[in-house]
């Protein structure tokens, strides 16, 4: 946002407080992970480039994307591998957006690449500290900074009515919190799982607030994953299962017999729009058992 001086300003998630001299004004082209990204273009702000993650390779994830790729968004690959002269080829960048999990670091880009292309750099945290409803609040104010059409109250409806269909499907039948048990979890490999700890994730977590019924992984290593063999994985007895479905993961081989399954992509873009389609695709998954 800009004052009455014309500087623009903006402070982030880490506590960064940003700012642009009235001479450069608002910042007009953004670089964004590709998380970020797809919010943002959902907010009205088209980023000229986005990079990934280290999960990510040279081709963008379309499960990441978001509407990026229709768009004509360039893809420039992992963020830890970017070469700062791919950005000036594009003609540059005002500002680079990131999201941070620990409060602290910007999570797919080195910040020292930043300062080497003279572009300030915003973190939005999507930890395990904040909800859904943080998330797009935060992404909203940044994309109204940004000239976008984002508000804080962007896409509140959409969200809330996703997350009614959500209440209603999990307490439907003998009572709330009895609904079918929901595992969550991303597949490495043939011999190997991780499971998904509800808490750890904003949505995940959510979805357990409006009633939904985690299995719970057990005891173990790991804050946000729970890493274990498919055989352990199917014997919780899951009725439903969200499945990572990002490139870098493993569709399911195996799963309790019976049980449904739902794509779940653990970096959704934190848009409105798009945690509401998630919610909605649960409500559903939930409501409409197969046949």
């Amino acid at each position: 946002m800009s004052d009455a001086t014309g500087v623009w300003g903006f402070t982030d998630d880490r506590g960064t407080a940003l700012t642009a001299a009235a001479a450069r004004g608002r910042p007009e082209r953004v670089v964004a992970y590709v998380r970020a990204g797809a919010a943002l273009l959902d907010l009205g702000v088209r980023p000229v480039a986005v990079y990934g993650s280290g999960h990510d390779g040279d081709v963008l994830d379309p499960v990441k994307a978001g509407g990026l790729a229709e768009a004509g968004v360039p893809y420039l690959g992992p963020g830890r591998a970017l070469d700062e002269a791919r950005i000036r080829e594009l003609g540059g960048a005002d500002l680079v957006v990131d999201v941070t999990y620990d409060g602290k670091s910007p999570y797919a880009l080195d910040e020292a690449l930043a300062e080497r292309i003279g572009a300030p750099l915003v973190a939005l945290s999507v930890g395990s500290e904040v909800t859904p409803a943080v998330i797009v609040r935060r992404f909203g104010e940044l994309a109204g900074a940004l000239g976008g059409g984002g508000t804080v109250d962007a896409g509140a409806g959409r969200m809330a009515d996703a997350e009614a269909e959500v209440r209603a499907a999990a307490g439907a039948g003998s009572g709330a919190g009895e609904g079918p048990a929901v595992l969550a979890l991303s597949g490495a490999g043939p011999e190997q799982v991780h499971l998904a700890r509800p808490q750890a994730w904003p949505e995940l977590a959510r979805l357990a607030e409006l009633g939904v019924r985690f299995v719970d992984p057990g005891p173990g290593p790991g804050a946000s994953w729970l890493t274990t063999g498919w055989e352990y994985a199917v014997g919780l007895g899951a009725e439903l299962v969200l499945f990572d479905s990002r490139a870098n993961a493993v569709v399911p081989g195996v799963v309790p017999v019976g049980a449904r399954l739902v794509p779940w992509n653990p970096e959704t873009p934190p848009s409105a729009g798009a945690f509401a389609r998630f919610f909605q695709d649960v409500a559903s998954a939930l409501t409409h058992p197969p046949a």
